[in-house]
């Protein structure tokens, strides 16, 4: 009976909520933005992603948050600013002036007066032929950047790397453990044809690490942010009526993934899983495939030759004329001297 003490007090640990990274990528394209100016010009979309980032660290205080933007000629960051020596006293003295108001949260006000600016140096820095020279924004930079943050981050956090998380096929059943990383694209762009190939490796990147990418559509159709979406079993939604986009992001993105376990999430009904050929850039209903790398042709390359390994393609007798041979005309049978179609009569029944 000595060796059993009923009074011995066993310390049970307390589990909080693991902290959520939320990484946005904000597409700057300034030729999509021009068309949007009507129903949702930019600065009132910046309007509601703060209050929706706001929303976001507000559930827990050791949230976090980075903003990137996907621009014409490049991808930037938003916030966190990017390090710079020249500009850093410049940021701080208009920043001081915001940060001492007493009617926002420090937090809030710090994102808010950071991204700002760093917006506005970015539109400052575009110039006129980079306008002109390209009508569609670098995604596939923008979704690299936020991989590599959301990679750094997890491994400050679990002091593990981040390779360590299960995958395969019982993956999906698994607990999210550590750092919950996602990735929000806010997109107004058309076609991404010509970036078809970054932006695969960055969702198959996105998928074995379980981070999720979510898409926004406010304007335009990409085949490829639908595919990135349902491969790593993100939310894809497209806008009809950009004025409630606050509405959107915060019933359909803001949860995580440990909450969205007990919610229905927006699927997407119809999914388009073509591809961009490799010669042209085109999306293609049907193709050309490299048995070797597996390279997709819009048609076959000149001299059949695969464009990216050399490989000598075999096409058989693909686009000869078939050979056509003129049928022979059955010889018509006289029965009673009447001529019939062929040389059998009717069958009788039974026969």
């Amino acid at each position: 009976m000595n060796a059993v003490d009923g009074s011995e007090h066993y310390e049970a640990g307390t589990k909080a909520a693991s902290p959520s990274l939320l990484v946005i990528v904000l597409d700057t394209n300034p030729h999509a933005w021009a068309l949007l100016k009507s129903t949702l010009p930019l600065s009132k979309a910046i309007s509601n992603l703060l209050v929706f980032i706001n929303a976001h660290l507000a559930f827990n205080n050791a949230n976090q948050v980075a903003v990137v933007a996907s621009h014409s000629h490049r991808a930037a960051w938003l916030y966190p600013a990017p390090p710079s020596t020249s500009a850093d006293f410049e940021m701080t003295d208009r920043m001081s002036s915001n940060l001492d108001n007493a009617n926002k949260y420090r937090p809030f006000a710090l994102i808010e007066d950071t991204l700002l600016i760093s917006l506005r140096e970015l539109v400052a820095s575009t110039t006129e032929s980079d306008v002109r020279t390209t009508t569609t924004t670098q995604m596939a930079g923008a979704l690299t950047l936020a991989l590599s943050y959301i990679n750094k981050a997890s491994a400050a956090y679990s002091g593990i790397s981040t390779e360590d998380k299960p995958v395969g096929p019982n993956a999906e059943s698994a607990d999210v453990v550590g750092l919950q990383s996602r990735i929000l694209v806010v997109s107004v762009s058309g076609d991404l044809a010509h970036q078809y190939i970054p932006i695969m490796n960055t969702t198959f990147a996105a998928q074995r690490l379980r981070i999720p990418i979510d898409i926004l559509k406010l304007a335009g159709d990409t085949v490829f942010l639908q595919q990135a979406s349902d491969t790593t079993k993100g939310v894809y939604m497209m806008l009809r009526n950009p004025e409630g986009l606050l509405q959107y992001l915060m019933m359909a993105f803001l949860p995580d993934q440990m909450a969205r376990k007990h919610l229905v999430a927006p699927t997407q009904e119809v999914v388009d899983f073509r591809a961009a050929c490799f010669c042209h850039r085109r999306v293609v209903d049907v193709g050309f495939v490299c048995s070797i790398c597996l390279s997709i042709f819009c048609s076959p390359p000149e001299g059949a030759i695969c464009l990216t390994c050399s490989t000598h393609l075999t096409l058989g007798d693909y686009g000869a004329k078939p050979a056509v041979i003129p049928r022979k005309k059955k010889k018509k049978k006289r029965i009673n001297g009447v001529e019939t179609g062929s040389a059998r009569g009717t069958p009788a029944p039974g026969e």
